[in-house]
């Protein structure tokens, strides 16, 4: 080849690759509110995955610390997590293949990285099949109230309004509600229920949300096992614990009797390395004819599967306007956003991962 053809042919490699690179950091725009007058919430899926292995650890971590930086740029008023905080609740022996730490080392590392957020915003972390029995619900035994106690985010502590019970009737924070009141002074009740519901929770929950104190409020519940990947309730799992209650039975007995609930969040679901397989959205009318909206987001199998990286960093902010009638929808994740190698990776742009819905 000759030297001219040489000094061409790099040159126009070179090009290529700055135009390459350029087309991926204009793909990329830093997480910002589109209205400088909105709050935001950000929905934390299952991070089971990610603590079981020594390895995925630091991703978690990575994944509240953004928040924490983010707390003023995006207005964070609230974060939500859909529990599986855990892979194992109560397994002293890992097998190595299903993770390489004991349960009690993955509860100490999520409550780490929980920790980030302690003090800065308030945050409410539901319960999971995983969180309870020994590796997932033979039982209702749980270690969440010994990693996650009351006075472990004050933040959070500050807007707890009601506690309700255990299995065992002990007061617990594996059932609660947070009463939040928005910047522009909308009155939001966060109602937290355990995995699969025991009966006498459900009890508890309609008496709460029926208090003529809430009655103004916006009630948002946050559980575990709600929506399946074909946006339907889910009906019957195979867990071992008593009167259960799932999607189905939590929207008979508790959502659409209601007056005031709005919003619906759970995780729990997935398939390897398979978006549509871990998101769900439906929208029904309540007793009062009004919307809920009902989202099911995880992210647990993506990037390898079950036993690959935990979930690509994957999270989801909500924008709500300042009309507080409209919520914008967007999927973000801090991993890929860290480097400029894969910030162009590190929005979902799909419809079903970019949209709005409105409030009643």
């Amino acid at each position: 080849m000759k030297p001219i053809a040489k000094i061409t042919l790099v040159f126009l490699t070179a090009m290529h690759c700055f135009f390459a690179v350029t087309a991926q950091k204009k793909d990329y725009t830093v997480p910002a509110l589109s209205d400088a007058n909105s709050w935001s919430m950000i929905l934390l899926p299952d991070p089971q995955t990610y603590v079981k292995f020594t390895r995925n650890q630091p991703i978690f971590e990575l994944m509240t610390s953004w928040i924490g930086e983010n707390i003023k740029p995006l207005n964070i008023q609230m974060v939500l997590c859909t529990g599986d905080l855990v892979e194992q609740n109560n397994i002293l022996a890992p097998d190595g293949q299903n993770g390489n730490q004991a349960s009690l080392e993955q509860w100490r590392s999520v409550a780490h990285s929980f920790s980030r957020l302690d003090g800065k915003v308030p945050y409410i972390a539901a319960t999971g099949n995983h969180d309870y029995g020994f590796k997932s619900a033979e039982n209702r035994a749980t270690n969440y109230n010994t990693y996650f106690p009351v006075d472990k985010n004050l933040k959070s502590q500050a807007l707890l309004k009601e506690v309700g019970a255990d299995i065992n009737g002990q007061p617990s924070l594996t059932n609660a509600a947070y009463e939040l009141i928005s910047p522009h002074g909308i009155k939001y009740l966060f109602v937290v229920l355990e995995f699969a519901p025991h009966d006498s929770t459900l009890t508890w929950a309609k008496k709460v949300v029926n208090k003529p104190a809430y009655a103004s409020h916006r009630v948002v519940v946050l559980t575990h096992s709600y929506l399946n990947a074909k946006n339907e309730h889910i009906e019957k799992e195979g867990y071992k614990v008593e009167n259960a209650n799932y999607g189905k039975a939590i929207w008979e007995k508790l959502v659409k009797p209601s007056k005031n609930i709005v919003l619906v969040f759970s995780g729990h679901i997935g398939a390897p390395d398979d978006e549509r397989a871990h998101i769900a959205f439906r929208t029904d009318i309540n007793a009062a004819g009004k919307k809920v909206q009902q989202m099911t987001f995880n992210a647990q199998a993506l990037g390898g599967g079950w036993h690959g990286n935990g979930g690509d960093g994957w999270l989801r902010i909500l924008e709500f306007l300042p009309d507080e009638k409209r919520v914008h929808v967007k999927t973000f994740s801090p991993l890929f956003a860290i480097s400029p190698a894969t910030q162009h990776l590190a929005w979902r742009r799909n419809d079903y991962d970019e949209f709005s819905f409105s409030l009643d």
